[in-house]
């Protein structure tokens, strides 16, 4: 059991205020009583109650977290890249999912009311009216994790979704040879999925591919829906060639539902992802897909929140874009 500032101050023969102004880096405390107090705090194991700090200091070192799910390998990446940031500036973070027992709405609320938290980063699937308006009426820092670029003045870290699903549906039909191509979109509520979709398009617009209408199948970016869709896909008369998948977890999805029907990869069906989540190198065989340094991701964003904490950034709102890449591997 850690000890209390009152034990501290007994030990080390000094005032209560004078342990809390050294374990606070007050200048008004000489270094030789400092280092004194900080080696009794050592030796009886204190740790600072964080909520009391924040609370005298009227300032959080605590910074929360929104995401849709946790449970997803994407979104646990996201975690890993805002923790490491956050942990080296001093800062802890609180995630929360905005599930289907909790809305985004009630998520932000919570954490932008209450003061426990001095800033929040916020994962978006897709802009609301509502939503907006609530954004512009939070009075803590946040930053905006999305798929896309807002002009109504948010700071927000983007990925480039629309160039590497372009770039990726280019790779199959120039290089691949395919013309007969399939996409498993995400969600039509969802703006990374949209503009995957619209890269997807647009590349067979621009390359003379024709894009059957029953080879656009709406998934949720869940594996089961990539496995449902694979299986209505090769339920038709015109089989694809290729599949494109709006991210790797529906990718696998396509894996599960190719062996259950006794079909190759790639020698039956090209299957191309995205996201390039931990796992996709290590399919047998390894998942072309897009990849989007995922952690990096949270990285940026945790490092813009910092800086409009420690006002190191200018009133102009920030739009960081990290781009989406083509990985080759042997899906295809």
């Amino acid at each position: 059991m850690s000890c209390t500032i009152k034990e501290i101050a007994q030990k080390a023969n000094v005032s209560i205020a004078t342990v809390s102004r050294a374990l606070n880096n007050d200048p008004k405390v000489t270094e030789e009583t400092r280092k004194r107090i900080l080696a009794v705090s050592k030796g009886l194991n204190y740790e600072p109650n964080i909520l009391a700090r924040n609370f005298v200091k009227k300032k959080s070192n605590l910074l929360g977290l929104i995401l849709p799910d946790i449970t997803d390998e994407f979104f646990t990446e996201i975690i890993q890249g805002v923790d490491e940031i956050t942990f080296k500036h001093g800062y802890f973070t609180i995630v929360v999912s905005s599930h289907k027992n909790r809305t985004l709405a009630d998520s932000i609320t919570t954490f932008s009311k209450n003061g426990l938290v001095g800033g929040i980063i916020i994962l978006l699937s897709s802009m609301t009216k509502e939503l907006k308006t609530q954004l512009k009426h939070i009075k803590i820092p946040f930053v905006l994790i999305s798929g896309a670029v807002f002009k109504m003045g948010f700071d927000s870290v983007v990925i480039d979704n629309y160039q590497g699903a372009f770039n990726s549906t280019e790779y199959l039909i120039n290089k691949k040879g395919f013309t007969r191509i399939a996409h498993i979109t995400g969600p039509k509520d969802n703006d990374d999925a949209n503009l995957r979709k619209k890269g997807f398009l647009d590349a067979c617009n621009k390359n003379g591919v024709k894009v059957h209408k029953s080879h656009i199948l709406e998934g949720d970016f869940s594996q089961e829906a990539g496995y449902k869709n694979f299986i209505r896909l090769f339920e038709l008369s015109k089989k694809p060639q290729a599949i494109f998948a709006a991210n790797d977890m529906m990718a696998l999805g396509c894996f599960d539902a190719a062996k259950f029907l006794n079909l190759k990869i790639p020698e039956d069906v090209a299957v191309i992802g995205f996201d390039d989540i931990f796992v996709a190198q290590y399919l047998n065989p390894g998942l072309t897909t897009v990849r989007v340094q995922i952690e990096e991701v949270g990285r940026q964003a945790a490092n813009l929140l910092i800086n409009k904490l420690n006002r190191e950034i200018k009133k102009i709102h920030q739009t960081i874009k990290v781009s989406a890449n083509l990985i080759e591997r042997g899906s295809c």
